[in-house]
């Protein structure tokens, strides 16, 4: 490998001065459109509300060690640095949105300040504004790097391994620490998702080293003994006290959310929701859909792959990489049963800079058309994001139907207890901070009109012919947002709550 700077080969990408400022200009309004979102959209449910209740209850209790899916349950679906960096923000700048999402969006931007050095190091500065800016305007990627969940936090432990396994094979004067930098990313992904963060780097690792034939290399330039411990001693600690606190952890996640979430089609054993059952392939058409609106550009060189296929032999070894990591979460979650759209992000980094080096490679930065077709996507890109965060901040509720941040707001009356009708809407206990009662049959429903306690009741309108008849008669409506219907008890007179009594 070359270790004398950024590889200047005739694949390299050259923008003019006029069209560099563009995709930079670019990159910072999405950045900017990001942290506005972070502020005005609302949690909603499941997942990120379920998260952020599962954070918010984490700050409540002091308990740093078993994240709780409610008051006293153990949520071992998965691990918890997520958890921690959302409470940690909540802890600092309140229990708000932007204080469960601001940790993880430093984490991605820390990421892609990882990403940009290292294609600007391997491939020049135009190559990695247009690879930073590609990865941050892609659907999947600009949704999860602010939103509380795991991606982001396994994205990022996978990405500094890959990066890191890289330059330390490169070679050079930091060689040994990225080869440290390897097993510390390993560590981030055992703390964000488990074992699955190990296959996730191993696959594309393993797949290049036996592609290029680098198992010298492979074994002598990595700090194996002293990267293990490390990486041990910071994750191991946690695997170890959270098992000892609520014993049949371990078997659970490992066996549970990993063997057979994997291999059951619609796996019944989830403890926190269901599996969610997809035809076997699926995933290839989850990465189409993630990596919009850049999907037509980024397919578009296979129409000239048989002229680009020699040039992943006539290499450093750089584009087999990418495509090895790139291709790696679809390779390995192809015959799973049980997958969501996230399950690809660990490959949009390469997928981001293999595109860009297959734009040079067929030319097209030669002519107008790639700067143009990039520079349109991107507008696209902000287009449809901002559009969307603007309607959001603007809007009632209306639009953010998988939310009760408004309906809670909206029942939010001293002395009355907040209780809703249906299945359980984490939003609602995060926004009224844990008090939201969750009403799941008729008998509960009856039980408030005779409990002698103020009650606000919130039901969403399909479930209304549900509600058995002369309940809502106790009741007035106070709010109306959107699917949600608010009502109020209706006061109770002093005789009629003596002759109830009697």
């Amino acid at each position: 490998m070359n270790t004398s700077g950024p590889l200047r080969t005739p694949s390299a990408i050259a923008l003019s001065a006029r069209h560099r400022r563009a995709v930079i200009a670019g990159f910072v309004l999405l950045i900017a459109l990001r942290v506005v979102a972070m502020f005005i959209v609302p949690f909603t449910d499941t997942t990120e509300a379920r998260y952020a209740e599962i954070a918010r209850k984490m700050v409540e209790t002091n308990d740093w060690i078993t994240p709780q899916f409610d008051y006293g349950v153990p949520f071992w679906g998965k691990p918890p640095l997520h958890t921690w960096m959302s409470a940690i923000g909540m802890e600092i700048f309140g229990v708000n949105e932007f204080g469960g999402r601001i940790l993880i969006f430093a984490a991605a931007c820390a990421l892609l300040a990882l990403l940009h050095g290292w294609v600007k190091r391997e491939r020049g500065p135009d190559a990695a504004w247009l690879a930073t800016t590609l990865l941050t305007g892609c659907a999947i990627f600009f949704v999860s790097m602010a939103a509380v969940m795991t991606d982001l936090a396994l994205l990022a432990g996978t990405a500094l391994s890959m990066v890191g396994f890289w330059n330390a094979l490169r070679g050079g004067r930091n060689a040994r620490s990225w080869g440290h930098a390897f097993f510390i990313g390993q560590a981030i992904g055992l703390l964000a998702k488990g074992p699955v963060a190990v296959a996730l780097s191993a696959i594309p690792v393993f797949a290049w080293v036996v592609w290029q034939a680098r198992w010298r290399d492979t074994w002598r330039r990595l700090p194996w003994i002293s990267g293990t411990l490390l990486m041990l001693l910071l994750c191991l600690p946690w695997y170890i006290a959270a098992e000892l606190k609520t014993p049949g952890f371990l078997k659970y996640f490992i066996v549970g959310e990993h063997l057979q979430r994997f291999l059951i089609s619609g796996w019944k054993g989830d403890l926190y929701g269901s599996g969610h059952a997809k035809p076997r392939g699926t995933i290839w058409l989850f990465w189409a859909l993630a990596m919009l609106p850049w999907t037509p550009l980024l397919l578009a060189p296979l129409a000239r792959w048989r002229k680009l296929r020699p040039a992943f032999s006539r290499t450093d070894g750089w584009r087999p990489y990418l495509l090895c990591w790139a291709l790696s979460p679809m390779v390995f979650f192809t015959l799973a049963t049980n997958i969501i759209p996230t399950y690809v992000i660990t490959g949009v980094p390469a997928a981001a800079v293999l595109g860009v080096e297959m734009w040079a490679l067929a030319g097209w930065q030669r002519s107008a058309w790639l700067p143009r077709a990039f520079i349109g996507s991107s507008l696209a890109a902000l287009l449809i994001f901002g559009a969307g965060i603007a309607l959001i901040g603007a809007g009632d509720g209306t639009l953010t139907k998988g939310s009760q941040k408004h309906a809670v707001a909206a029942g939010e009356v001293p002395g009355y207890r907040f209780n809703y009708y249906g299945k359980r809407r984490f939003s609602a206990e995060f926004y009224s901070a844990g008090s939201a009662r969750c009403l799941t049959d008729a008998a509960a429903l009856l039980a408030l009109t005779t409990n002698g306690e103020p009650d606000v009741l919130e039901i969403q309108r399909p479930l209304l012919p549900r509600v058995p008849a002369g309940v809502l008669s106790h009741f007035d409506v106070r709010a109306e947002i959107g699917d949600d219907v608010v009502f109020i008890e209706k006061p109770r007179k002093k005789e009629e709550e003596v002759a109830r009594v009697n």
